[in-house]
C-alpha cells in the first residue's frame, strides 16, 4: 500500500514528519510519498480551482508502482486528494481529509461571487499572508519568532521544529521562507468553489474526515455537506485547523481508526 500525503497551504510536507512517523507505526509496510511544496513546480501553475495542482499530485502518484493507494491531505491537501481520487479511480482505496470541510452548493455560489469581487480575501488567511514575515537572521531566530505567535502556540514542539527545518531555508542574509509568500497567497485566492460537482457523483472510494473542535474553517463552512459525503467516517480532534501539527500522535491514531473503518 502507498500512502500519499498532501500538506496544507504554507506548510511544506516535512512539517508533518511527526504525524507521518506516528502513522507509519500503524502501517510499517506502507510506502509513503508527498509533494514537498505544492504549487512551486512551474509545470503545475496555480490557477482557479487548482486543476494543475491536482495534476501535480496525480503525476507523482502515477510515477510509482501500482500499489493500492491511500490519499491523505490537510486543508489544501485534503481538497487536492479528493479531486485526485476522482481522477485516478479504482486504485485509490480511501481518502482522509484533515480539516478540509466541504462547502454546501448554495454557499459555493456565494463564494464564487465573492472571489470575483475580491470579498473572499476578507474571510480568508490570504489577508494575513501579505504581511507574513519572510526573513530572519537565522533558523534559530525564526524558531523563536514562531514560538511567540498565537498561530503556533499549540504546536507540538517536535512539529514546530520540523516546520522550521522544512519551511525555513538558508539564505544569503540568514534564513527565509521556503514556501513562497506570493504562491501561498495565490493558492488561497483560487480556492475551489466547485467541489460539490464532484461529490454529487458516487465517490470512487470511501471518503473520511477529521476536523478540529476549534477550527475556524470548519465553523465558517459548517459540517452538513461534509457529513453528507463521509457519513459515519467523521471524527473530531480537540484543536485548531492545524491539529495535525498540534497533536500529531492523536491525529495519526484517528487516521488509522478511519482507515480501519475503510477496510485498510
Amino acid at each position: 500500500m502507498r500512502i500519499q500525503f498532501s500538506h496544507g497551504n504554507g506548510f511544506p510536507a516535512g512539517s508533518y514528519r511527526a504525524y507521518l512517523a506516528a502513522l507509519a507505526t500503524h502501517y510499517p509496510h506502507a510506502k509513503f510519498g508527498a509533494v514537498e511544496r505544492i504549487g512551486h513546480d512551474p509545470r503545475y501553475p496555480i490557477t482557479d480551482k487548482w486543476p494543475h495542482l491536482v495534476s501535480e499530485l496525480v503525476a507523482q502518484v502515477e510515477s510509482t508502482a501500482s500499489d493500492p493507494l491511500v490519499l491523505i491531505g490537510h486543508s489544501l491537501g485534503g481538497y487536492l486528494s479528493l479531486m485526485a481520487a476522482y481522477r485516478i479511480g479504482p486504485r485509490v482505496r480511501a481518502v482522509v481529509m484533515l480539516d478540509s470541510p466541504l462547502i454546501p452548493p448554495w454557499k459555493a455560489v456565494v463564494f464564487a461571487l465573492m472571489k470575483k469581487t475580491g470579498l473572499d480575501e476578507r474571510f480568508s488567511p490570504a489577508r494575513f499572508v501579505k504581511r507574513r514575515r519572510e526573513r530572519w537572521p537565522s533558523r534559530d531566530a525564526a524558531l523563536e519568532h514562531f514560538r511567540d505567535k498565537p498561530l503556533f502556540a499549540g504546536f507540538d514542539p517536535e512539529a514546530l521544529r520540523d516546520y522550521v527545518d522544512s519551511g525555513i531555508a538558508a539564505a544569503d542574509d540568514g534564513a527565509a521562507l521556503a514556501f513562497e509568500r506570493a504562491r501561498e497567497y495565490r493558492i488561497y485566492r483560487t480556492l475551489p468553489h466547485h467541489l460539490h460537482t464532484f461529490t454529487r457523483r458516487a465517490p470512487p472510494c470511501p471518503i473520511a474526515f477529521i476536523g478540529g473542535t476549534q477550527s475556524v474553517e470548519l465553523r465558517l463552512t459548517g459540517d452538513r455537506e461534509t457529513r453528507r459525503v463521509v457519513g459515519e467516517r467523521f471524527r473530531m480532534i480537540d484543536g485548531s485547523h492545524l491539529f495535525a501539527l498540534e497533536k500529531p500522535v492523536e491525529t495519526a491514531a484517528a487516521t488509522q481508526s478511519l482507515l480501519a473503518a475503510c477496510g485498510l
